[in-house]
């Protein structure tokens, strides 16, 4: 009997413990967040540590040693970013673009800083802050509608926000106009176009890699992860069992790489997947709460982020020994992304890689040691996120209710009430409002 009432509180106990250790996992998300992070980050240094004390002796492999810690060490900067929430990694994108923008303008002036091309530099900059401003200025109206709302000055900004934007490049136009020297016009409308196409180029994209980032965290996480596997598993790839070359305008990529980084990146991106879309603080549209001054993620998740059976083709059942997996549809979505990373992505790499030939240099930059400038790193990365951008649109995006009231939380009140009554009388003749009373 004593044995019994023993084993009874025992098994109480664990219960309820477990209930306990369940809901404080499960219900804070931040915590789960928390702790996946820090356990990527500690892989991470562990694995540079390892490296260190492996490879430091092996001068053949010198230069394998220094990319191999100096990647870890950005890849282990970049989970701490995420971990600091939406603004930090729009500022992170923000500097990103800045100092991209700055290493290929540099080539240029330093190829025709002999002609001494009067204002090329400050017309550069002042343009860029154009277009900065244009673009982020669309950004505030379509997602902080409450908070523009809220302030008059924002208000009249947002509403007149696009005249601003066209004076203001207009300013950059006639100065570039006034700038023209009789035996330089050549060379100015040259550069001229140098700056522009910069900025479609840099700037343009960077703006949709914020874009991404406001459909969801795990829109941005993991189209540059699965860029970053393809470029470490390509390079490992090749370095081992590299022998073919692929293209001349990289002559150490091999079709070794290629093919090796491809399966690798459609492992990494699978498993990634998997694990970001069971956090709703990945799979959730950021979104700006004007009662806290703070981004959120709190959704209920859409049908992509749901776990669903799939059933194999009766040809697959024949060979496999189950009929059925289940995945979550982002999964699906992940291997599309991870195809274009590996096969279309690099071909970034050698357009960056036919310029920097063209103006016979080796890097944008020197930056970081082992790997070059920032542009050398991002190159694959903005045709990653204009993909990304154009595949979102196409075959994922939906109407988004928060969006559309982030919208109409700009119009004007009498506007407003306009579309309110308009919505009112729409469903009271669907049946979904009761009737107006007589």
């Amino acid at each position: 009997m004593t044995v019994a009432m023993h084993r009874s509180e025992d098994m109480s106990f664990r219960l309820g413990l477990r209930k306990r250790i369940d809901v404080s996992v499960c219900v804070d998300v931040s915590l789960c967040v928390d702790v996946y992070l820090c356990v990527l980050m500690c892989i991470c240094v562990c694995v540079c540590v390892l490296m260190c004390i492996c490879l430091c002796c092996v001068s053949r492999w010198k230069n394998w040693w220094i990319r191999g810690v100096l990647s870890l060490a950005m890849i282990s900067g970049f989970f701490m970013v995420i971990y600091l929430g939406p603004i930090m990694l729009i500022l992170v994108v923000m500097t990103i673009q800045i100092k991209c923008f700055q290493e290929i303008i540099d080539i240029g002036y330093r190829v025709y800083h002999s002609y001494e091309l009067p204002w090329f530099r400050t017309l550069s900059w002042y343009f860029l802050i154009c277009v900065n401003y244009f673009f982020y200025g669309e950004t505030l109206a379509e997602y902080f509608g409450a908070l523009v709302q809220r302030e008059d000055s924002l208000q009249f900004l947002v509403r007149y926000h696009r005249f601003i934007s066209f004076t203001l490049y207009l300013a950059g136009f006639c100065m570039f106009v006034l700038s023209l020297v009789k035996k330089h016009y050549r060379l100015q409308f040259y550069m001229f176009a140098w700056t522009h196409v910069t900025l479609l180029i840099v700037v343009t994209q960077s703006h949709l890699v914020i874009q991404n980032l406001f459909e969801g965290m795990i829109w941005f996480i993991v189209p540059i992860s699965i860029v970053i596997c393809n470029d470490i598993m390509a390079y490992l790839f090749g370095f081992f069992f590299g022998r073919t070359p692929l293209i001349k305008l990289s002559p150490k990529k091999t079709w070794e790489g290629f093919i090796g980084g491809f399966f690798g990146t459609l492992v990494c991106g699978f498993i990634l997947a998997y694990l970001l879309a069971q956090f709703q603080y990945f799979v959730c549209p950021v979104e700006y709460n004007s009662e806290t001054n703070r981004f959120t993620a709190d959704c209920e998740p859409s049908d992509i982020f749901v776990m669903q059976q799939y059933t194999f083709p009766f040809a697959v059942q024949n060979v496999l020994t189950w009929k059925t997996v289940n995945l979550y549809p982002y999964q699906i979505h992940s291997v599309v992304l991870s195809t274009f990373a590996s096969l279309i992505g690099p071909f970034g790499g050698f357009f960056a890689s036919g310029f920097k030939r063209a103006f016979q240099i080796k890097d944008f930059a020197d930056t970081i040691p082992g790997h070059g400038g920032i542009m050398d790193r991002f190159d694959c990365q903005y045709l990653m996120a204009t993909f990304t951008h154009v595949y979102i649109a196409s075959f994922i995006r939906g109407p988004n209710p928060s969006k559309v009231l982030q919208q109409l939380l700009v119009l004007q009140p009498e506007q407003q009430l306009s579309i309110f009554n308009a919505m009112r009388d729409r469903l009271r003749d669907r049946g979904i409002l009761p009737p107006v009373a007589m």
